[in-house]
């Protein structure tokens, strides 16, 4: 399979682009660490559009190693003042264990991924809670930047402040 049909679109896209002399930095100071569930768009849902926010996307919404990179990079260098730790409903991450993720991997390709730590997490809720309190106690966060945890309902589009 090619990637004809998107650069295709992306020529389109091109056409009419405007957003050029835009900065790199969150014009509206928010960082979004959000699930990679494609269910979720995370801009549009709290009224944000490209060039407000920096959007992070992780299996569940976890804070990773790489994640939390991101969040000290946007807090001291990207205009980052508020970071939003977004979970979703029905998240297959949170669905199970890493045990019942090597046994789906198993089954649909074959392969034993036991060696790999995916990091899936039953309690979700608990889960986004560590995260915020990792970040709201890490030196190089801290108080620099209002962290909140969050659950977006998939099948109503509703935000909701879990922490």
């Amino acid at each position: 399979m090619s990637f004809n049909d998107l650069l295709a679109t992306n020529e389109v896209y091109a056409e009419s682009f405007t957003d050029g002399e835009r900065k790199g930095v969150a014009q509206a100071g928010v960082l979004i660490l959000t699930c990679m569930d494609s269910r979720v768009d995370p801009l549009p849902m709290v009224g944000l559009k490209l060039g407000d926010a920096k959007v992070l996307r992780t299996p569940g919404g976890q804070l990773t190693e790489d994640a939390l990179r991101g969040c000290i990079l946007a807090v001291h260098l990207l205009n980052v003042e508020r970071i939003m730790l977004v979970a979703h409903t029905r998240c297959a991450m949170a669905s199970g264990t890493d045990e019942d993720l090597y046994a789906k991997f198993d089954a649909a390709t074959g392969i034993d991924a036991r060696g790999f730590k995916f990091g899936a997490d039953p309690d979700q809720y608990g889960r986004l809670g560590r995260d915020i309190s990792y970040l709201t106690h890490h030196p190089l966060i801290g108080d620099r930047a209002k962290v909140g945890g969050f659950i977006y309902d998939v099948d109503t589009g509703k935000l909701k402040q879990v922490y």
